[in-house]
């Protein structure tokens, strides 16, 4: 841990569970942070937004970006962004989800990447999840590999990210143990992907997210509409 010290990481912070989780092993392993959030057009864009500037505060990050991406709204076809498209509550989908955004993953480490080599990272942390990702596929190993090799082949040649992605293989149950033996404040988390008061605890997101802190044997200290 001690030669990642007076390293820099940039750590891709939507407010999310996963996310925040991811942040705080960025800090374990000792490097300094520089926090990036994306404004999307997304359902719950503010409170994502109160959920990261709070998290950056318990995590002492005084260098954070908060960068609006606008065109997700114009682009739709995804119910996270198109107000006509309803968020499902019936459960996971088979295949590809309507709630995924197209490529966002991809967009973000290519933004992310900017700010790198700009404050001369030497990591990105994004809390992708394949095995518990709802089938988004821009969160798997493959692709996070792929553009890896992409960023580094397309940035000055002094610069050298890695992305790291240590909830990439874990269930959502171990992301909760992790959290917790962490001590991420989990309350000031958030994951629903329709509501900005009460989680409305039937979307994809919270359903993992519960089922998740279930298997756990843990209480989810967040508050929801249905339980």
């Amino acid at each position: 841990m001690n030669n990642n010290l007076n390293k820099k990481a940039i750590v891709i912070l939507s407010g999310g569970m996963d996310s925040t989780l991811s942040s705080y092993i960025a800090k374990t392993d000792g490097y300094e942070l520089i926090a990036v959030h994306f404004n999307y057009g997304q359902r719950t864009q503010n409170k994502e937004l109160k959920a990261f500037r709070d998290i950056c505060k318990e995590l002492n990050v005084v260098n954070k970006y908060e960068i609006d991406i606008p065109f997700f709204t114009q682009i739709g076809a995804n119910a996270l962004t198109d107000l006509n498209i309803d968020v499902p509550t019936n459960g996971l989908e088979d295949g590809v989800p309507i709630t995924y955004v197209p490529f966002r993953n991809g967009i973000f480490l290519s933004i992310a990447t900017a700010v790198a080599e700009k404050e001369g990272a030497t990591a990105m942390y994004i809390g992708v999840v394949q095995e518990d990702s709802s089938g988004y596929p821009d969160c798997t190993d493959s692709f996070i590999g792929s553009i890896s090799k992409a960023i580094n082949e397309g940035t000055k040649e002094d610069t050298k990210i890695e992305i790291i992605t240590p909830l990439v293989h874990l269930s959502k149950s171990q992301i909760v143990q992790k959290a917790i033996e962490l001590s991420v404040p989990l309350e000031l988390t958030w994951s629903c992907y329709k509501e900005e008061h009460e989680a409305c605890g039937v979307c994809d997101s919270c359903r993992l997210r519960l089922n998740g802190f279930t298997q756990a044997n843990s209480i989810d200290p967040i508050k929801y509409k249905e339980f």
